[in-house]
């Protein structure tokens, strides 16, 4: 896999946090730079609530100076909305790279003419996304699915729009918005648009371990991959996936101690940031996802999810893996 380049910012190993609401925050997003991720994308932002200036709008456009380079996502319904939200996050200076979501399929952001249900209307994200390019000198991407459903799908269509009205790159998740997660991601459909564009594409879908990964680039071609789902509670597929791609060779997977001492950072992060009785309610489903699979991990869900304070996560832990006092 070679360097992605993309505005100033080279990738020499192009593997990439995916936006993802409610969980690339800035906790996250920093425990993922930790880890070695290059470019973390930050949980999609509304471009009315920033037109609004709506409070909890401007907080999710606060980073942190050592998560840079970090991008941006943005989601509209409207050229003008998209174009002020673009320029403001640019006069800021909080993001180094915009991105622009076409790929999200939940319903109440479908329902409102966002995301996804963009892939419907071809002629409106044209001019969207040119607005976009008018409007900010970042560096400047979209994520989109393969179409809104297998009937109609445009993402060859969408890919070459997007690269003549200026777009930096494209990330393609590999299935439609109808099917949601189901299913399995359609590689050979992103090979079609890495064939049909020149601007990189950046391949998303089903990527969890290194071989998932060489078939990803074996099949697509792409320039750089997205890990969304596989990220969850598992920063440390960003190590293992690059330094596959670096040597050929797998890294063993995290110790229970090493689990535990990112979990608590993790849960410390979101007390610093959102206050402890937010903190600890987000934590709870990143608990859950960080000890999946793992034996016991249906009680020890029910137990996080009961977990009221910073000192039951450390009792949890303690009495499930028989680690010290404080893993930290």
């Amino acid at each position: 896999m070679r360097p992605m380049k993309l505005g100033a910012f080279t990738f020499d190993a192009p593997v990439f946090l995916a936006p993802m609401a409610g969980v690339t925050d800035t906790a996250y997003r920093v425990i993922a730079r930790n880890m070695g991720c290059p470019l973390a994308f930050a949980e999609m932002v509304s471009s009315q609530g920033i037109h609004y200036r709506n409070e909890h709008t401007m907080k999710m456009l606060q980073t942190e100076p050592d998560e840079r380079p970090i991008a941006m996502q943005i989601f509209a319904k409207s050229a003008a909305m998209a174009a002020e939200a673009a320029a403001y996050i640019e006069e800021v200076g909080t993001a180094d790279i915009l991105d622009f979501n076409m790929g999200c399929p939940a319903p109440k952001v479908v329902k409102n003419g966002e995301g996804s249900a963009l892939m419907r209307e071809p002629k409106k994200a044209e001019e969207i996304l040119t607005a976009i390019r008018r409007a900010t000198n970042l560096p400047f991407t979209v994520k989109m699915r393969l179409g809104w459903d297998d009937a109609s799908r445009n993402a060859v269509e969408i890919a070459r729009m997007a690269e003549a009205a200026g777009v930096d790159a494209v990330a393609v998740h590999g299935r439609t918005r109808e099917q949601f997660y189901s299913g399995s991601a359609d590689y050979a459909a992103i090979a079609e648009v890495k064939r049909a564009v020149q601007i990189p594409v950046i391949v998303s879908g089903d990527i969890r371990r290194p071989a998932d990964l060489a078939r990803a680039l074996d099949i697509t071609g792409a320039d750089a991959v997205m890990i969304g789902r596989g990220a969850q509670g598992n920063p440390w597929i960003f190590p293992q996936l690059i330094h596959w791609l670096r040597t050929g060779e797998e890294l063993p997977p995290p110790t229970l101690a090493e689990r535990a001492r990112v979990i608590l950072r993790h849960l410390d992060l979101l007390i610093g940031y959102k206050g402890e009785y937010i903190g600890i309610r987000e934590m709870r489903k990143h608990a859950a996802w960080y000890t999946r699979g793992l034996p016991g991990s249906a009680e020890l869900r029910e137990r996080f999810n009961r977990a009221e304070a910073r000192a039951a996560f450390v009792q949890i832990l303690r009495d499930a893996w028989n680690i010290g006092k404080d893993p930290e």
